[in-house]
């Protein structure tokens, strides 16, 4: 994981924007989580229970003795990008009407996994 430092003068999109794009892992642990709840059958889940089990995960996988983080602001963010960039996760999440919300580009490469 990329060491972020940040202007505390920027935005939380603009900080989310940041960190999602120096830490592509963080996403594609999330929808991998989501599709395996969907392919269980569940319709919708708890973006931030897929967090914390994305963090155990994440954990496991790096070296860093501090652990990895995961910034809890973005939950809701990476909700909405999930569900707009991936089709089949459409509605998967509950989410609240957010102000300050950017667009950001889908990862390629992540559909029909």
């Amino acid at each position: 994981m990329s060491t972020v430092l940040i202007d505390r003068s920027t935005t939380i999109a603009q900080k989310f924007c940041q960190y999602h794009e120096q830490n592509p892992e963080v996403y594609q642990t999330l929808v991998k989580l989501a599709r395996k709840m969907k392919a269980r059958g569940y319709r919708r889940v708890g973006i931030k229970m897929l967090f914390e089990v994305a963090r155990y995960h994440l954990m496991l996988q790096t070296a860093d003795p501090d652990g990895y983080k995961l910034n809890n602001n973005y939950t809701s963010r990476y909700a909405r990008l999930i569900m707009e960039s991936e089709p089949n996760l459409k509605g998967f999440f509950e989410l609240r009407e957010l102000k300050g919300c950017v667009k950001l580009a889908p990862l390629h490469g992540l559909q029909n996994h």
